[in-house]
């Protein structure tokens, strides 16, 4: 299968998995309501603290590792490697577990709602396989076994969401609800790391003496993990910073809270879109350019890399026109929320940032610079905290969206600057003005087109017509800038015998 496939199997298992996840996240607000929502988010937001420190850095590592040896022709090294980050996560998560279930009551007033505290100690249960899991994961990534990598997630959330309706909706009373949906999460872990496991031994995979790996992939996860634990401790962080900031300035504490939620529970999760498509293109990526760069075929590497920012950038530009035109109306349709839908359109610009900082941040990572990613990171989020500090007074809940373009950008500029040096020279500004020129006409019509329709419709028929022509003009466009050739694109997603037959 070659890397388009590759890339629209990915994306597809991907996509498939987020909706079912959507949906069971529907369930879950009518069966626990909001109230218990709150509380299972409360309990897995600490639990996903604790796995990002037992092995969140590990499996990017050793996928690049893998892929190191892999252009080497070591195969005893792979799976030396992967023994070690076993043995990495065990020594983590293992202490972990153990730790908190005897300090379980101190530990447990952390949470405001003994609640959480019953959510979290059920999922606490699952933290060394859930970490082992992601080790196996990992090795899958590194040895390009991208169909099984896909499945076995999906096969996660078909798990959690049949034992989730199983438990909330057909068995009745027995243990409080928000705590079923914790056994079906738990339930979901076990399940894909069995799978994961057996999967693994079958096609091969054995354990060695991890002797001269375990250095190495601690060296080199360790800023990975940091980047991401960061990351986690800031959003907790700015979950306190800006009510405290808003109150400040006039706003009551509800009031504060309920803007703190409409930007995080409703414009972030659209505006993150994009992320979702150009997941599966890191992931796919990853292994091979590692490969690349370890073989040291620098020219092939540079091609890769470019073509990975360009459609990046294609993703967000083809997205920005109809956040612009619909945004609002979409903020009404999901959330009956008129203000989340003005933030969603006047985040637009912000996906531009926002693709290239991850797809160049999982590329950096591949060619061996975590510790530059993990600067980068902070300074961005730096950048944030000063936007989320300073600006309250003059955007009131629009320093968060500031703050978030503000980090994006300082990430992207700098995480670009740094591919170029590794690389060599990028054209990807040459692809990035060209994309304007499609970008700034598309949106002028799509707004336009908006505002005529919505005389004559409701908001739904409108806001569907206008996404209609406005990704038929971006096809036309983009296909008279030859910016995507959309019918060779078709032709390496569709095996040969298909196009034969046709």
């Amino acid at each position: 299968m070659n890397l388009y496939r590759t890339t629209f199997v990915v994306t597809v298992f991907t996509l498939l998995e987020h909706l079912l996840g959507f949906l069971y996240r529907i369930i879950l607000s009518r069966t626990l309501g909001s109230e218990g929502l709150g509380v299972y988010q409360v309990a897995l937001t600490v639990f996903a603290v604790f796995l990002t420190i037992s092995s969140s850095g590990l499996p990017i590592t050793l996928s690049r590792i893998i892929s190191k040896h892999r252009a080497h022709g070591y195969r005893t090294g792979e799976q030396k490697a992967t023994t070690a980050a076993m043995l990495i996560a065990l020594s983590f998560s293992v202490p972990i577990t153990v730790l908190l279930y005897l300090f379980r009551t101190p530990f447990s007033r952390i949470f405001s709602d003994p609640r959480c505290a019953d959510v979290f100690y059920i999922l606490l249960f699952g933290l060394s396989f859930t970490a082992l899991y992601s080790i196996i994961r990992g090795s899958f990534w590194g040895n390009k076994r991208f169909f099984a990598y896909s499945l076995i997630e999906l096969v996660e959330e078909l798990v959690m969401i049949g034992a989730g309706v199983l438990l909330l909706v057909v068995v009745r009373g027995g243990i409080a609800d928000v705590n079923k949906a914790a056994v079906a999460l738990l339930a979901a872990y076990l399940t894909s790391f069995a799978v994961a496991a057996v999967y693994f031994f079958a096609r091969g995979g054995r354990l060695r003496s991890p002797k001269g790996e375990i250095k190495p992939l601690l060296k080199a996860s360790l800023p990975i993990t940091a980047m991401r634990a960061s990351s986690s401790l800031l959003s907790s962080f700015i979950s306190v910073l800006f009510p405290l900031c808003m109150t400040s300035v006039g706003y009551t504490a509800a009031k504060a809270m309920s803007e703190y939620g409409v930007v995080y529970g409703m414009v972030m999760p659209v505006v993150a879109v994009p992320c979702s498509l150009i997941g599966p293109i890191a992931l796919v990526l990853v292994p091979e350019l590692s490969e690349r760069f370890y073989k040291r075929e620098t020219k092939q590497l540079g091609e890769l890399v470019e073509k990975a920012l360009n459609v990046a950038l294609l993703i967000a530009g083809m997205l920005i026109p109809l956040f612009f035109a619909v945004g609002k109306d979409v903020g009404i349709f999901l959330f009956s929320n008129a203000e989340s839908g003005e933030m969603i359109a006047a985040c637009a610009p912000v996906l531009l940032p926002m693709s290239v900082s991850m797809i160049s941040t999982s590329m950096l990572n591949s060619l061996g610079c975590e510790r530059q990613t993990l600067l980068i990171f902070l300074g961005g989020s730096c950048a944030m905290l000063l936007c989320v500090w300073l600006l309250p007074p003059v955007l009131g809940s629009g320093a968060l969206l500031v703050g978030t373009a503000v980090d994006h950008t300082i990430t992207a500029a700098c995480s670009l600057a740094l591919l170029r040096k590794k690389t060599g020279k990028l054209r990807s500004g040459r692809y990035f003005l060209r994309l304007m020129l499609v970008i700034a006409p598309v949106t002028l019509f799509g707004v336009g087109l908006h505002a005529l329709l919505v005389r004559y419709m409701s908001y739904v028929p409108a806001a569907v017509c206008v996404m209609l022509c406005v990704a038929v003009a971006e096809v036309v466009l983009l296909s008279v800038f030859k910016l995507c050739d959309f019918r060779a694109l078709i032709k390496k997603f569709m095996p040969r015998r298909k196009r034969r037959a046709a």
